[in-house]
């Protein structure tokens, strides 16, 4: 009969085959398929800890450490995103983990929630904006978890995104951790539409750098956007894919004015490739004013760095 010991090594073995031996294993059950796995360490990760308001945008927790991205399919048209959230909620609970925030869609924030988070492209992880859960928890020796589950018409998703302190691994000389290993990537050679077809493909989004616009205009003038005529290749050779293009501005001025005059400058973009022949059902615009900057608003060259126009590729329907 084997020993006790044996039988506990034995068992955390086998969770370590399913997530690294420092994170919880939150596969999804029955039928769960793993996606997409990502660790980086050190890493950090940005955890939402409530709902987007006009006002702040998403709160979050800045953690750092090593940080788990995972994503996972279950193939079921029955289970809904509550049944399949509540035994991963149960499991955290009972892992001793302290639940933040717990939403659902339009109680999230919706549109803007989602676009504020973190969420693994497609076709890895898939989020329909009107139905989708979303919690975040934070576990012992502040590690945190979130979970993001939605579903398409034939199976369910969850983003498990996990967050640990760093610590060196034994053996390791202080202070030294293992480093992230690289996903596969396809070259930009391989994808119509050059490096920017490319960065969609392998990371969901890409800022379009070249689209310039004057101080409170959303002209695009007369001049020809590579980025956009890339984007316009990309397309065309995939009438499958599909793009969102977001606007976003420095903080000067209101947050009307702002969300406004971006929709405007996504909708300049979305003008030019459909002057390239794109159809309306590739496309669409929305606008997020200054509630994602990316740089300080308190230079110019932050302020700079914010007026810019995002690609976003979605599912395809």
């Amino acid at each position: 009969m084997k020993s006790i010991t044996l039988r506990l090594a034995e068992a955390a073995l086998l969770g370590c085959l399913a997530a690294p031996c420092w994170a919880i294993d939150l596969a999804p059950a029955p039928g769960g398929r793993l996606m997409a796995e990502r660790v980086t360490d050190p890493g950090s990760y940005a955890v939402p800890s409530g709902p987007w308001r006009e006002e702040t945008g998403v709160p979050a927790i800045r953690a750092e450490g090593r940080v788990l991205r995972q994503s996972w399919r279950v193939d079921s048209p029955d289970l809904t995103t509550l049944q399949i959230l509540e035994p991963l909620r149960d499991k955290l609970e009972a892992s001793g983990y302290e639940i933040l925030f717990d939403c659902s869609s339009a109680r999230c924030g919706g549109f803007d929630f989602r676009f504020g988070t973190e969420v693994i492209p497609a076709p890895e992880m898939y989020v329909d904006l009107t139905a989708f859960r979303f919690l975040s928890a934070r576990g012992p020796g502040d590690s945190y978890v979130t979970l993001l589950v939605s579903r398409s018409n034939a199976a369910g998703y969850v983003q498990v995104i996990q967050t640990s302190p760093t610590t060196a691994p034994e053996g390791a000389p202080d202070g030294e951790t293992p480093a992230e290993t690289p996903a596969p990537q396809q070259t930009p050679e391989a994808i119509p539409g050059g490096e920017i077809a490319a960065r969609l493909e392998r990371e969901g989004h890409v800022v379009l750098r070249d689209l310039s616009f004057e101080s409170g205009s959303a002209s695009l003038g007369e001049t020809t956007v590579a980025s956009l005529e890339e984007l316009a290749t990309f397309l065309t050779a995939d009438p499958s894919r599909r793009v969102l293009l977001v606007g976003h501005t420095d903080a000067v001025g209101s947050l009307a004015a702002n969300t406004e005059l971006s929709r405007k400058r996504a909708a300049a973009a979305e003008s030019y490739l459909r002057a390239r022949g794109i159809p309306a059902g590739q496309l669409g615009a929305q606008g997020a004013g200054f509630l994602s900057p990316v740089a300080s608003n308190l230079t110019p060259e932050g302020r700079e760095e914010n007026r810019r126009i995002e690609a976003i590729l979605l599912p395809s329907e």
